[in-house]
């Protein structure tokens, strides 16, 4: 399927390394490769703003919310790069360091080993919380910077800002792969290595699990309105209906384009517009939120890649979407407006 028209190519370039993670904020994109090497775009030209190296490797980039900072983290470490005068951070921790998450543009928080921490922009440790039954992986901000929803084996823990010891334990005997906040700090999900994605009603901490994927489930993503939830863990992409009650005895729309997925990103606003990346190369376009539950639908375009398996996509924006193939090319394409693809 050509995208020559609706999709035009806006900048390629080549990074001498494998990326693993992207982010996107304000006017720039950041790359993490796998043997450490972090770098920093200009998101509309390509041009290379900064770049730094997380010994050890990289799992992980963010990019702070003002654009301002960005934050890398790895088997043994993690570090800070400024924008304002280029200064980084780097801490060889020695401890597994899987996720971060920007609360705001002063404050991170970045799992090391069975701990969270919590830092300034210059690498300043403000607080961090006790440690969890095994490492911690993965992290996200609630009610605005607020609250700390920290994973690990055996339960969602939330911490309040300087509390070492979490105010609210969500339990789960199993591994934590991913964790998804709605937006509206409504549900908390996560997905696991038994192959499910189980959910918590912040409100009264009633849980569901959706059980049956074939394979773990790695990738979860909630939209900008906190309706739906998009996860891999099968060949398709499921999206499930969180509006109303939640999606408890309903069944989720399915997308069918990869054989393994290996990336997802949801489309700033709300018209419910997907990106999915796969092995296979191809990057496709959905309208994800259509039809009814249990339909299956079909790409409204696809990407061609470069041969190389997707590593991560994001959006730069809701007309740019930037695309990593672990043969190290980046490239961005532009969108149509916001409803449509």
């Amino acid at each position: 399927m050509s995208t020559a028209v609706n999709s035009p190519l806006v900048w390629d370039v080549a990074v001498d390394d494998a990326p693993v993670a992207l982010s996107a904020r304000g006017d720039l994109v950041a790359v993490a490769g796998a043997e450490g090497t972090v770098k920093v775009f200009d998101a509309a030209l390509g041009a290379e703003i900064g770049s730094f190296e997380l010994p050890g490797g990289a799992l992980r980039v963010g990019l702070s919310p003002d654009a301002g900072s960005v934050v890398a983290t790895g088997p043994t470490g993690y570090a800070l790069w400024r924008r304002a005068d280029g200064r980084t951070t780097v801490r060889e921790s020695g401890a597994w360091s899987a996720a971060a998450a920007w609360a705001d543009g002063t404050r991170v928080a970045v799992a090391s080993g069975r701990r969270a921490l919590v830092l300034d922009v210059g690498g300043g440790e403000l607080w961090r919380t006790e440690a969890a039954a095994s490492t911690v992986t993965d992290l996200a901000w609630m009610r605005q910077g607020r609250r700390l929803a920290v994973a690990a084996y055996g339960a969602v823990r939330c911490h309040e800002r300087h509390t070492e010891k979490p105010l609210v334990t969500y339990p789960y005997v199993g591994s934590h792969l991913a964790l998804a906040v709605a937006p509206t700090g409504r549900w908390i999900c996560s997905g696991n290595q038994d192959a499910s994605i189980h959910i918590w009603r912040t409100r009264d901490g009633s849980e569901l699990t959706m059980s049956g994927y074939p394979e773990k489930v790695c990738r979860l993503a909630f939209d900008d309105t906190g309706f739906w939830l998009a996860a891999d863990g099968a060949p398709d992409v499921t999206v499930w209906d969180f509006s109303g009650g939640g999606p408890e005895g309903t069944a989720p729309r399915s997308l069918r384009c990869h054989e393994t997925v290996t990336a997802l990103a949801w489309r700033p606003g709300a018209a419910g517009h997907l990106a999915s990346g796969g092995d296979d190369g191809t990057v496709a376009l959905w309208h994800a939120t259509a039809g009814r539950p249990q339909a299956r639908l079909r790409p409204v375009r696809e990407i061609e890649g470069t041969g190389a398996p997707v590593a991560a996509l994001t959006w730069a924006g809701p007309h740019l979407l930037a695309v990593a193939w672990r043969d190290g090319r980046i490239r961005t394409h532009g969108t149509p407006s916001r409803t449509a693809l």
